[in-house]
């Protein structure tokens, strides 16, 4: 365990100085979710009884999937591990003493948490002192800001879990480019990034929140801002720790697979 936590730690701490980066991002991030917001508002001008979310509830998931946005992205995968797997390089880590799925899951946390981090903070103290309801108001309770804190962690222990089945996947191909964009689009689509889940048909998203995809950033979202709640919450996180398992076993058979027969393609 010890050396598989250095690896965090070292990928974490490295992350931290690319501060410029994210301070680019920041203003990214502010700009981009007061636009969505500023959609969103024309159309609940309308019939804002049509509605399946509160207009508050929408701000609350726009802020905080913008302050949260390094945790739950689909496009925040590694260069370098796909280039270590393309050129060869990953022989040279498989000689260690060490698994190489919790190396590539640890290294994938430890970015993810680090440029969450640097941006969180700016995002939610903007948002915090915005007037209603454009900006992000405080949980109905103590409790939904618990349970909001747990499924947070669950849904970037899914997240980071998919992104390590992707780098595996990277052993079985030539080129993993294909891979990542087909990967990005449908995971944008699914997990609430583009279009909160509720705002989806009820058949279609009934079926959307039983796939892994909504176990990521669309639970924590909809507990803070008080869409899930009770019951459906429970069931919600309960999803996120069956999908978690289901991530990980898959991305650990499929990485015993591939260390049974590597091809290196580099050299």
């Amino acid at each position: 365990m010890k050396k598989y936590l250095s690896f965090f730690r070292l990928r974490f701490l490295m992350n931290l100085q690319y501060r410029t980066a994210a301070w680019a991002g920041i203003a990214t991030q502010f700009v981009w979710g007061g636009l969505e917001i500023a959609v969103f508002g024309a159309f609940y001008k309308t019939q804002p009884e049509q509605f399946p979310m509160t207009f508050q509830a929408t701000v609350n998931y726009i802020w905080l999937q913008q302050a949260f946005l390094a945790l739950f992205a689909a496009w925040i995968l590694e260069n370098e591990i796909f280039e270590s797997i393309r050129d060869g390089n990953i022989a040279y880590e498989m000689c260690r003493p060490l698994h190489i799925y919790p190396m590539l899951f640890a290294r994938g946390l430890a970015v993810r948490v680090s440029r969450a981090v640097l941006r969180c903070f700016p995002v939610l103290l903007f948002a915090v002192v915005l007037p209603g309801p454009y900006g992000v108001s405080a949980p109905e309770s103590a409790e939904a800001l618990c349970l909001f804190f747990i499924t947070m962690i669950l849904g970037a222990l899914v997240t980071v879990a998919f992104g390590t089945l992707i780098y595996v996947s990277a052993f079985f191909t030539i080129s993993a480019q294909g891979l990542r964009l087909m990967v990005t689009c449908v995971m944008d689509f699914f997990n609430g990034a583009i279009i909160p889940l509720p705002f989806f048909p009820d058949k279609v998203r009934a079926v959307m929140e039983l796939l892994p995809f909504a176990a990521m950033q669309n639970v924590p979202l909809r507990v803070y801002s008080g869409d899930l709640a009770g019951r459906e919450a429970l069931r919600a996180a309960t999803l996120q720790i069956f999908w978690l398992f289901v991530l990980a076993g898959a991305g650990q058979l499929l990485m015993k697979r591939a260390e049974q027969k590597v091809r290196i393609q580099g050299g």
